[in-house]
């Protein structure tokens, strides 16, 4: 009887012991995210983020830094940054070693869709005179252009889209018009000052900063062309979008453009304890995501898993499999 009640006591012990390591707080996190510039959409997640893996591991440090597309992926390929915020179709040219990048990047691993509607949107002052891009390839217009800072997603198929266009800056040069290669925060704040007549960037629509910009200042948006945006589709792995009429009070019209999507990612170098981790973060915390950025509410727990061409890192897969979200 003794030797029974003895086994029994240590199979219990046994079992509280199981129970209490699989339960026990992960260890705290060293996480450094490189994102976008400082007041932007990508620092919103990024902050986001930093706050869910601190909600959820208790202690850890969570740093945020300011960047661009194809710096964040170099960044976090070598190692001095956890985390980075791309676009996918960045991401992707990163992995065949096309420009920006000078060689091919293949440890790069995805964690989850942050953002799947980040759309080209292409402002201009209402009183500009020209009524779109085709209208200012024709007439050889002068235009003066911000797209965002060399190095981003933004810049790339920005130029692709007004060259498929017609618009090359090249072209644009000799008409007296130029590019201007900025955050878009300063791009909104040329186009206010009359500095520049065109501002484009790819996000999610209906942008807060469009919608407080046309407070300010008579808008319209200038649609893509469809042979353009053909082109684009195949150029950058983009795909065809149309911003419903009335998404902006300033557009009555619909408006035909492009869209890609923004992924958070780490590399192989990352353990599969702290992409779990990462991931568990985001799927305990989504209700808080959801209020921080409205793209999470749209996409749901399961659109987190959506992320395009460059696979899953494990931990990030068992931690959705356990959510039984993949």
């Amino acid at each position: 009887m003794q030797r029974h009640l003895k086994r029994s006591f240590l199979a219990a012990l046994g079992l509280s012991a199981a129970l209490a390591a699989g339960s026990a707080a992960a260890d705290p996190l060293k996480i450094t995210l490189a994102g976008g510039s400082v007041g932007g959409a990508w620092s919103a997640m990024g902050a986001a983020i930093g706050q869910t893996i601190q909600q959820q591991v208790p202690g850890s440090s969570f740093t945020y830094e300011p960047g661009v597309d194809a710096a964040n992926i170099q960044l976090v390929f070598d190692g001095r940054v956890q985390l980075g915020i791309a676009h996918a179709q960045m991401a992707l040219r990163a992995t065949k070693g096309e420009a920006p990048f000078k060689a091919k990047i293949a440890n790069l691993r995805a964690i989850a869709l942050l953002d799947p509607e980040a759309t080209i949107q292409i402002v201009a002052r209402k009183d500009a005179p020209f009524t779109g891009l085709d209208q200012i390839a024709k007439e050889k217009k002068p235009v003066r252009i911000a797209l965002n800072k060399r190095g981003t997603m933004m810049q790339i198929a920005g130029e692709q889209v007004f060259e498929a266009a017609g618009i090359s800056v090249k072209d644009l040069a000799s008409w007296g018009g130029r590019v201007e290669y900025v955050a878009y925060n300063d791009g909104l704040d040329m186009l206010k000052a009359g500095q520049v007549d065109i501002v484009l960037n790819m996000l999610a629509f209906p942008s807060a900063q469009l919608n407080r910009l046309a407070n300010d200042v008579p808008l319209k948006m200038l649609a893509i062309p469809d042979a353009a945006i053909a082109r684009i589709n195949a150029e950058a792995g983009t795909k065809s979008v149309t911003i419903p009429a009335k998404t902006y009070g300033f557009e009555a019209e619909d408006v035909k453009t492009v869209t890609g999507f923004v992924v958070l990612y780490g590399s192989d170098k990352m353990s599969d304890a702290d992409a779990e981790t990462i991931t568990k973060s985001l799927l305990t915390h989504f209700d808080y995501l959801t209020k921080a950025y409205p793209s999470f509410a749209r996409m749901g727990k399961k659109g987190l898993t959506d992320v395009g061409p460059i696979p899953l890192a494990p931990g990030a897969i068992k931690a959705y499999k356990d959510a039984g979200v993949l």
